[in-house]
């Protein structure tokens, strides 16, 4: 068992759908997700996940399951960029917020 909070920004991308179309897909995705409990962000190219690193990996697991399973989607392939610290507890509207506030503090110079 790994015992660190991560952000993890993922990417599931169903392969050898019948359209080019995924928001079907990537809505069934963010509901299995809202429903897990693990926090999470939804942005334009993916979605980043909050939590201790074993939950945030299950959940990524499971999204698997479900595209294969109940959304029957043949391949499934996502890309996973993990961030994790010790040196204090930051989520990822902490790291927004943090990068607005000094674009504030440049602008107004």
């Amino acid at each position: 068992m790994v015992k660190l909070h991560c952000l993890a920004d993922i990417c599931i991308i169903p392969i050898g759908t019948p359209t080019a179309s995924v928001s079907d897909y990537v809505t069934a995705c963010v509901n299995y997700v809202a429903q897990s409990g693990v926090k999470y962000t939804l942005h334009s190219a993916g979605t980043t996940l909050e939590g201790e690193w074993d939950e945030v990996m299950q959940l990524i697991g499971e999204l698997h399951e479900l595209c294969h399973n109940e959304l029957e989607v043949v391949r499934v392939q996502t890309d996973i960029r993990v961030g994790t610290r010790i040196d204090k507890a930051q989520t990822a509207a902490d790291k927004v917020r943090v990068v607005k506030e000094k674009l504030e503090a440049r602008n107004s110079q």
